[in-house]
């Protein structure tokens, strides 16, 4: 009876580390995408190292070729903007590298390394700033949120690629 209750008391502890574990591991990860204006330029190593450099973890990286239906399911959230064709288009235009980071404060940190959206309006040593053409080809993508990265995530990994 004792052991039983040892096993048990001990699987409840080990259930409550592991969630706890898991959730700060999740919270501390984002999703990264180095565009094909990025990838056509053979620039993924410089943004690569700008990455690490300032903290963040590459744990999981693939190169792929996006098609059409992973690109609109991706982009769904922007089906009804006059520019989700261009960005379908331009997003399966050539092979991306999509990733995921890791670090403390991980979406906050990989936003700041990218920098604004548009390239003017970047600061100074930023990914955009440094590489971008214009706003839609402005070389990266990253996540917006915690519950933004662990979707776009789980979209484009499975659980046995993220090998931090």
């Amino acid at each position: 009876m004792q052991f039983h209750q040892n096993v048990d008391k001990f699987k409840k502890i080990y259930s409550n580390k592991l969630n706890l574990y898991t959730m700060e591991y999740f919270m501390n990860q984002t999703f990264s995408i180095i565009k094909p204006d990025a990838t056509k330029r053979n620039i993924t190593g410089s943004i690569n190292k700008l990455i690490e450099k300032n903290g963040l973890r590459i744990i999981a990286q693939k190169r792929i070729k996006m098609t059409n239906e992973q690109a609109e399911l991706f982009y769904a959230v922007h089906n009804d903007k006059p520019f989700f064709v261009d960005l379908i288009q331009y997003m399966t235009s050539e092979p991306v590298v999509i990733q995921v980071l890791a670090g403390d404060n991980a979406v906050k940190k990989y936003r700041e390394i990218m920098g604004a959206t548009n390239p003017d309006n970047a600061e100074d040593g930023t990914i955009r700033k440094l590489f971008a053409l214009n706003v839609q080809e402005n070389s990266v993508h990253g996540s917006d949120s915690d519950e933004n990265a662990r979707k776009e995530i789980d979209f484009f990994f499975n659980e046995n690629e993220i090998v931090g």
